[in-house]
C-alpha cells in the first residue's frame, strides 16, 4: 500500500507497529494540538507527554505514529502496551533509556501496581538524563489514576497533557477519504457518506471496511462507487 511508513526494524523489542498508524493517516479533528505537539517533539530532547481519551479517540494511533516518525529519522523507538509490563516491569523497561522515544499505552492500567510504578519512576529518571521522550496514553488524565508512588504521580502530572476526542461524523468522513488517498484510491464524498450511513460507525470498523474495499476494487478493477460499495456490503451481510 502506498504512502505508509516503513516497518520499524530498529525497534529493540516491543509490539510491532501497524503500517497505517502514521501521522499522515491521522485525521486530527479536535485533536490538532496533540498532533502538532507530537510532530514537533520527535527528537527534540527530554520531554514527557500524556494522551488521554476514550476508546476510538486515536491515542494508540498517535503513540505508534510517533514511533514511526522517530524511526524514519533514524532514532530508536519502542511501543509497549501496559500488558507487556505487568509480569516483570523492571526487566521489560531495563535499558530503554537507550531509546530516543518510549511510548507506553494504557499506562493507567498499572496504577497501584507497586513494582510497575517503581520501574516506571526509574525509567522516567533515566530517560530524562539521556534526553529521551516518554509518551503515555490512558483513558483518563494522569492524576485521575490511583498511583501509589507520589513521586511517579508528580512526574506524570508534569507531562504535557492532551485530552483526545473521538471524531464526529464529518471527521470520520474526512478520515476515510484521507486513508483512501494514502492508498491511491479515489473515494468520492457521496460514496464516503453512503459508507457512514450503512456501516458500523466506529473508526476501527470503518477502516477495516476500507481495507476490504481496497482489495475488492483491485480484484474487480472497479471504482469505489455507491453501487459497488452497496454490493460489497450486501455480500458481507449474507455471509
Amino acid at each position: 500500500m502506498t504512502g505508509l511508513a516503513p516497518q520499524s526494524a530498529q525497534l529493540p523489542l516491543g509490539v510491532r507497529l501497524r503500517d497505517a498508524a502514521t501521522f499522515a493517516a491521522f485525521e486530527p479533528g479536535a485533536n490538532g494540538a496533540a498532533l502538532a505537539w507530537l510532530e514537533a517533539r520527535i527528537g527534540a530532547g527530554a520531554e514527557r507527554g500524556w494522551l488521554w481519551g476514550p476508546a476510538g479517540s486515536g491515542r494508540s494511533h498517535l503513540l505508534q505514529a510517533a514511533c514511526h516518525a522517530a524511526v524514519d529519522q533514524g532514532l530508536r523507538a519502542i511501543y509497549l502496551p501496559a500488558s507487556e509490563l505487568a509480569t516483570d516491569p523492571a526487566a521489560v523497561l531495563e535499558g530503554l533509556e537507550q531509546c530516543r522515544l518510549v511510548a507506553l499505552d494504557d499506562l493507567g492500567d498499572l496504577a497501584g501496581h507497586r513494582p510497575a510504578e517503581l520501574a516506571l519512576f526509574d525509567l522516567c529518571n533515566r530517560l530524562a538524563e539521556q534526553g529521551g521522550l516518554l509518551l503515555a496514553a490512558a483513558s483518563a488524565a494522569p492524576l485521575s489514576h490511583g498511583w501509589s508512588l507520589a513521586d511517579l504521580a508528580s512526574r506524570l502530572a508534569a507531562a504535557a497533557v492532551f485530552r483526545l476526542r473521538p471524531l464526529d461524523d464529518a471527521g470520520k468522513l474526512a478520515a476515510l477519504q484521507r486513508r483512501a488517498r494514502l492508498r491511491g484510491l479515489a473515494l468520492p464524498t457521496v460514496t464516503a457518506r453512503f459508507i457512514l450511513s450503512r456501516a458500523d460507525r466506529s473508526s476501527e470498523a470503518l477502516f477495516a471496511l476500507l481495507d476490504e474495499l481496497d482489495l475488492a476494487s483491485l480484484v474487480a478493477q472497479r471504482r469505489l462507487t455507491v453501487p459497488f460499495v452497496r454490493d460489497l456490503l450486501a455480500q458481507r451481510s449474507g455471509r
